[in-house]
């Protein structure tokens, strides 16, 4: 497990305790990225951590980047990111379609220094009690840890273990809260508040520009003072929606799906 950036130039940390904002699954999603870091700044928030998959889906890629580039203290590598980097492996047909061309896009004469960015980021950050991933704690990059894991005691035994106390992720793009007493909470069961305890937690921030679970605005969290907070924030989806439509290699229920956060 990583330590630190692993190259990439980010600012100082802060200790995971202080105001922070922790997003995911932004997938290319220019129209949502914008508009959650605009709910975050609002609320005085100036550490963001992305927890990987900036790109993938999505029509801006490039956008998207410079974005996280530019607002984001920490990064963490997700699948689609890996995917543009190097061959993708498990993609369905329209992802696979997708993320290459989004490599088509980032390899344009002039975006080296995005390939550059994408190739440096950490698979997974370590600071005290707090661990940092994309999938999960077995398995950083590709583990899917759904709902319905709470049901497969073997497989979350075996994450809990490697988990220091808390474990922030994505890659499901369903934001809630598993402890290690086999339970799950989605947002709406909770009030959107969850007070970190002595239990061990694993903590999905759900998804910015892709987000699956019935609800098509953008998902993140707030980190305040051993308290998480779940945010939704609405953004422009038939933007984005004409966007990908308007781009063959993109399938068109990648953009249709938003509509309903499926």
């Amino acid at each position: 497990m990583g330590g630190g950036s692993h190259g990439v130039s980010l600012c100082p940390l802060r200790r995971p305790g202080d105001l922070k904002a922790i997003i995911s699954d932004i997938h290319g999603n220019l129209e949502a990225l914008e508009s959650v870091l605009a709910d975050i700044h609002g609320r005085g928030v100036t550490e963001i951590y992305c927890l990987g998959d900036i790109v993938g889906y999505g029509p801006n890629p490039k956008e998207c980047i410079e974005l996280v580039q530019k607002n984001c203290q920490l990064v963490i590598l997700g699948n689609h990111d890996q995917g543009a980097l190097f061959d993708p492996e498990g993609f369905h047909a329209g992802a696979e379609r997708a993320i290459f061309w989004t490599r088509a896009q980032l390899e344009r004469r002039g975006n080296e220094h995005l390939m550059d960015f994408l190739g440096e980021i950490p698979r997974t950050v370590r600071q005290d009690d707090y661990l940092f991933v994309h999938g999960s704690a077995r398995n950083p990059i590709n583990e899917y840890v759904f709902p319905d894991d709470i049901y497969n005691q073997r497989k979350m035994e075996r994450i809990f273990v490697l988990v220091p106390k808390y474990c922030f992720q994505g890659h499901t793009h369903v934001p809630g809260v598993f402890t290690e007493g086999l339970k799950f909470f989605r947002p709406e069961e909770i009030g959107f508040k969850y007070d970190l305890g002595p239990e061990k937690l694993l903590v999905n921030v759900g998804s910015v520009g892709q987000p699956r679970n019935g609800d098509p605005r953008s998902s993140y969290v707030l980190l305040e003072q051993g308290r998480v907070v779940f945010q939704r924030v609405a953004y422009d989806v038939e933007k984005t929606r004409q966007k990908i439509h308007a781009i063959p290699e993109l399938d068109n229920y990648l953009g249709d799906r938003l509509l309903e956060g499926r």
